[in-house]
């Protein structure tokens, strides 16, 4: 990174339930709560993946009116997922809870094998394996892949 450009540290979320959307994010994402305050009145909650709190996290707190995304809106969190087994058993989680938004798909590089989940606040996340980024990254596909 030159000097004085930016990186990426966290992305904030406002949830209707912060109760149960820090619980999906704990229980599909395997994140944990880094970081619990009141701040003027209000709980706000960081959450990250363990071991990598100084690098990147979700931060969430109450107030949100939900996300009902417009027709062919596929905004999303990406969460790397380390085997396609993985991939199926979140999938069949998500079905069984009625989260689940689209079945394991196999794309070409660099989509991979994904599915995708929402929220207990109508955020869209994809959970992958075989992208080029994450665990199951192909190791030599050759090229560049942005």
């Amino acid at each position: 990174m030159s000097e004085g450009a930016p990186s990426l540290t966290h992305i904030a979320l406002q949830a209707r339930d912060l109760e149960a959307t820090i619980g999906f994010y704990r229980d599909y994402c395997g994140l944990s709560i880094v970081h619990d305050r009141t701040d003027r009145g209000t709980r706000v909650v960081w959450l990250a993946e363990p071991g990598r709190e100084h690098e990147f996290i979700i931060v969430v707190m109450p107030g949100g009116r939900g996300r009902q995304p417009a027709e062919g809106d596929y905004s999303h969190l990406g969460f790397a997922l380390p085997t396609r087994a993985a991939v199926d058993a979140i999938a069949r989680r998500a079905k069984a809870e009625g989260r689940l938004l689209w079945p394991p798909k196999q794309e070409p590089w660099p989509v991979g094998y994904y599915c995708g989940v929402v929220d207990p606040d109508g955020t869209m996340v994809e959970f992958s394996y075989g992208q080029p980024l994450g665990p199951g990254a192909p190791e030599n596909k050759g090229g560049s892949h942005a």
